[in-house]
């Protein structure tokens, strides 16, 4: 069994912790957080060893009625691999505590590709991964772009690519960032950090993106342009889509034209916390002009995504499923996951 570390139990900490607990070759050994809330009261509902990274706060923890375990050195220590997912900016801070233990480290798209000097998708560059200590899971829009460029480029090769992230401007639970009443530019400049961070990944990619930020909590959309190489029709890019084991097609037919009836859909399938782990992509949106560009949209789930995406990133540092298919379906199937 491989043991884990959840440093951070936040909304991708605590949903990674899920994914790795439901995994046959994988445990939870404890996730962390600074100050108490009632994220580390569920930790110890599931059964979570609870650590804090400073041990004087310990009494306010218990005041609260939650357990502690111990500290974060302490934490660490007893794992084969710790999953950083502190706030971005945060866990660049603690590579130096993973290098003095010794172990190995998997940050998320909250960090820059140097933080690592690896950034990781699973159906683009697992086998690169295999054996390192460290690596950096790309962002929720990087992770869905990256899935979609790679298996067309793969089928039918990709000229360039022009992307627009509209962007959701909080998670559902956070009550204290906006914007509540604007679009804002995201950045101004062009091209935003999506195109590079997808180059961290398939540095071939000619790509340029842009990026805005609107009044919703569900999910991003992409508005996607793609010149391939190859002729492709729209059933071949439908049948590519169906063969991938996280891009789901969101169906003609189905009355689906929003992130929030995409949200529902996965609350009806009962899927946990209503996550879509798939991108989610809009079949009747799905065009190849007579010049041969593809065009499409797609959601991505800003708080689940990349969750499968880092069960298997352990699975690679590891080194112990050496093929990217294997991993992926034993990730799949131990959380009852198929593609929309």
């Amino acid at each position: 069994m491989i043991k884990v570390a959840i440093n951070g139990y936040g909304t991708i900490g605590k949903r990674v912790a899920d994914a790795v607990a439901a995994q046959e070759d994988m445990e939870i050994i404890g996730v962390s957080k600074t100050r108490p809330s009632s994220e580390a009261l569920v930790a110890n509902k599931r059964g979570y060893p609870l650590y804090i990274a400073d041990i004087s706060k310990k009494p306010a923890f218990e005041a609260a009625g939650i357990k502690v375990a111990g500290t974060v050195e302490e934490m660490i220590a007893a794992c084969d691999v710790v999953v950083d997912a502190t706030p971005g900016g945060i866990g660049k801070n603690n590579r130096a505590l993973y290098e003095k233990a010794g172990k190995k480290a998997i940050w998320q798209g909250g960090e820059d590709h140097e933080v690592a000097g690896f950034s990781f998708n699973s159906s683009c560059n697992y086998a690169d991964a295999i054996g390192r200590q460290f690596a950096r899971v790309v962002s929720c829009n990087t992770t869905g772009l990256c899935r979609i460029i790679n298996a067309v480029d793969k089928a039918f090769g990709v000229k360039k690519v022009r992307a627009t992230m509209v962007r959701r401007g909080a998670d559902p639970g956070d009550p204290k960032r906006g914007p509540v009443d604007a679009i804002v530019l995201n950045p101004v400049t062009i091209p935003s950090h999506h195109g590079p961070d997808v180059q961290t990944v398939l540095p071939h990619i000619n790509i340029v993106t842009t990026a805005l930020v609107v009044p919703t909590t569900f999910m991003h959309m992409h508005i996607l342009s793609m010149d391939l190489k190859k002729k492709a029709t729209k059933q071949e890019i439908v049948d590519l889509i169906n063969a991938h084991p996280r891009i789901g097609l969101i169906r003609h037919g189905l009355g689906i034209t929003s992130t929030a009836e995409i949200k529902e859909y996965a609350s009806d399938l009962l899927r946990p916390r209503s996550d879509l782990w798939e991108s989610c992509i809009f079949e009747d949106s799905i065009s190849v002009s007579e010049d041969n560009e593809l065009y499409l949209f797609q959601a991505i789930h800003q708080e689940a995504d990349v969750v499968v995406e880092s069960v298997d990133a352990i699975r690679a540092l590891v080194g112990n499923v050496k093929d990217a298919d294997k991993s992926i379906a034993m990730t799949n199937k131990a959380l009852k996951f198929e593609a929309i």
